[in-house]
């Protein structure tokens, strides 16, 4: 494949896993101006890091005619972002939080159907992970100089009319993003986000799924709470923008 001059501002959410990203990433990937929608698993702390994210997006699919922006989503601690090192000024930053108890039994609750063991079926460690990957997350908005907009991540399920408006605004697109999306050459593939069919859609469910049969116990669970409560406070407060339930 022929390169391609890089003239893409960049979008980054960053969040957890279970926190609506893979529709996040639908429905901003959906948008004319926007390239990618899933999870690249890419570390962004220098310049070279947006040359390898052009060239794997290019692996999978083809850049919009008249496209600005291209999309990527960070759930790990293991991949950081350094916005100060990547030597560009159209970088915008989303950040998103959701509530630990329902989050954690759905990470739960994924990781359980994995054919081998996996680390996140237990309760006890997909809490840690929630608590820690939340802390990060706090601990990046208050040493980053670089501006945010915060949402808590229900909205996208909850009320998207509320959401979407604010977060067109911010990402000073030409028309506004839709609750409708597209399906696309990855979705639902593994490693790619979510993988139910949910996702294949094309528009958002409001059922709310019941994980209430997976057991957290309650000292891993409260834990999780007081990170959440304490680390979305501060994440509110640092916010250049938010849109909170």
């Amino acid at each position: 494949m022929s390169a391609v001059p890089d003239r893409y501002a960049r979008i980054f959410l960053l969040s957890h896993m279970r926190a609506y990203t893979s529709l996040a990433g639908h429905i901003l990937g959906s948008h004319p101006q926007i390239n990618g929608y899933y999870e690249m698993h890419l570390g962004y702390e220098d310049a070279s890091a947006l040359d390898r994210q052009l060239a794997a997006y290019q692996q999978d699919e083809a850049l919009k005619p008249g496209s600005c922006y291209l999309f990527d989503k960070l759930l790990h601690n293991d991949y950081a972002l350094n916005p100060e090192r990547l030597g560009r000024a159209d970088i915008k930053i989303l950040v998103s939080l959701a509530e630990p108890e329902h989050t954690i039994r759905s990470i739960v609750h994924l990781f359980a159907q994995k054919p081998d063991p996996d680390l996140y079926a237990s309760p006890v460690e997909a809490a840690r992970y929630y608590a820690e990957r939340v802390r990060a997350l706090a601990g990046f908005c208050r040493t980053s100089e670089w501006p945010y907009c915060y949402f808590d991540a229900e909205l996208l399920q909850r009320a998207p009319e509320r959401l979407l408006p604010r977060l067109t605004d911010w990402l000073e697109l030409e028309s506004p993003l839709s609750a409708r999306y597209e399906v696309f050459s990855q979705t639902g593939k593994a490693r790619r986000g979510d993988t139910s069919e949910r996702v294949r859609s094309g528009r958002i469910d409001r059922t709310r799924t019941d994980y209430s049969h997976v057991v957290i116990p309650e000292d891993a669970l409260r834990v999780a709470q007081v990170a959440y409560r304490e680390c979305r406070e501060r994440i509110v407060q640092g916010a250049a923008e938010s849109v909170i339930l």
